[in-house]
């Protein structure tokens, strides 16, 4: 969001970005203006973020815990923010937007980072928690969109307090699948490179492919790992993205042995404060952060949880990848980059030294997956995510049809 604000702004726009207030000095340091809204979401509760990142259970725990039962304060807060405001860009989940943007009486556009949303009987994610559904749409793509149906159904009272709330304001409740208002936008912004998910004939008509959208200089590159990077061959590069890495587990240490048993140089990135974490020496760097756009090209391989952001900086470097998914959307990310031929998938309870070292040979020894991950970045560097989404907003705001 930062980099569609930065485009905007670029192009003579006011942007503001409205989110959680533990996000207020990142985003003003690049000089985009900020507004808080709740819930205050942080990365600092530990088991807040243990029970976010749960395989089976982490999907409905943000939703039913975190976002729905704060939905009259996110309105409060986001009707402030929209004050005097031409349009409204939000995430999925921020389930006050339809309501605020109907009675600010501004356009309204949705951000989808990631092609699962969708639930494509074309292109059919891979759900952790119904693995066996990707099996049927291959069988039968219209029984498939049937138990799509029957599954939103099935959790329509996860969303009911946002519709009591619509009626409260005197507004129709409108759709009760998680994903239904945005529908009525002017248009979706399907912000992910079509090498991960093309556009398919069941999407919502208002959706437009952009690309990716990247933005990480909030931090430079220490200079520690910069001297590491330039004393030696390109290290594997071991990262869990901004979430899963403050519940890693063994995953560095178990990490830093299959480095070493590959006799390869290896960087851990750990986030602010690791658990457990081995030390730095001449073949391991450990560093709370990194660039990902200036580290991810200097790597041989990237071991990495398949969030979405890391997953598009670890394609535009062109690097094989080692996928270890922990919830939400990366299981079927890593998935699809098992598809074009680029990364090998390690399940989070499999991933061990020897599994890890066991796979990395695989990438590492077979040049198919380096050639495969060249010919995709040369196709993600011509993408202007940013670029394409600031367009698509510009001819909602020119009221043309995206």
């Amino acid at each position: 969001m930062v980099a569609l604000a930065l485009e905007l702004q670029r192009r003579g726009h006011v942007p503001v970005i409205a989110t959680s207030e533990y996000y207020g000095e990142k985003i003003t340091s690049t000089s985009v203006a900020f507004h808080a809204i709740r819930p205050n979401l942080t990365p600092d509760d530990k088991d807040l973020l243990r029970a976010v990142m749960d395989e089976r259970s982490g999907p409905e725990h943000v939703i039913r815990r975190l976002m729905v039962p704060a939905v009259r304060e996110m309105y409060t807060d986001l009707m402030n923010a929209v004050d005097g405001a031409d349009l409204l860009v939000s995430a999925e989940l921020v389930f006050a937007a339809d309501s605020v943007a109907e009675l600010a009486r501004i356009p309204w556009v949705v951000a989808t980072l990631a092609p699962l949303s969708f639930m494509s009987r074309h292109d059919p994610p891979i759900l952790i928690q119904a693995p066996w559904l990707t099996r049927i749409a291959a069988f039968s793509e219209p029984l498939y969109a049937s138990l799509v149906r029957l599954s939103q159904w099935g959790i329509r009272h996860w969303t009911e307090p946002v519709r009591q709330m619509r009626r409260d304001l005197g507004l129709d409740p409108g759709p009760a699948g998680i994903f239904g208002p945005r529908e009525k936008a002017e248009a979706i912004l399907a912000m992910f490179s079509p090498l991960v998910g093309a556009a398919q004939p069941d999407w919502p008509a208002n959706a437009r492919v952009t690309g990716f959208a990247y933005y990480d200089r909030h931090e430079p590159m220490p200079a520690t790992l910069q001297a590491f990077l330039d004393a030696g061959d390109p290290p594997i590069v071991f990262t869990l993205g901004s979430a899963a890495v403050f519940d890693p587990g063994e995953f560095y240490r178990a990490s830093a042995a299959a480095a070493r048993a590959l006799g390869r140089r290896a960087v851990l990135l750990v986030g602010p404060e690791p658990p457990s974490v081995p030390p730095s020496d001449h073949e391991v760097a450990v560093a709370p952060y990194a660039p990902f756009s200036e580290l991810f090209p200097r790597a041989a391989a990237i071991v990495h949880q398949a969030g979405i952001g890391t997953t598009a900086q670890a394609l535009r470097a062109g690097k094989p990848m080692l996928i270890v998914p922990f919830s939400h959307d990366q299981p079927d990310n890593g998935a699809r980059m098992v598809r074009l031929g680029v990364a090998k998938v390690i399940g989070r309870r499999q991933y061990s030294a020897a599994t890890a070292a066991d796979a990395l040979r695989g990438l590492l020894d077979d040049p198919s997956y380096a050639a495969r991950a060249t010919a995709a970045a040369a196709q993600i560097q011509h993408e202007d995510g940013a670029g394409r989404a600031a367009d698509t907003i510009e001819s909602v705001l020119h009221g043309r049809r995206p």
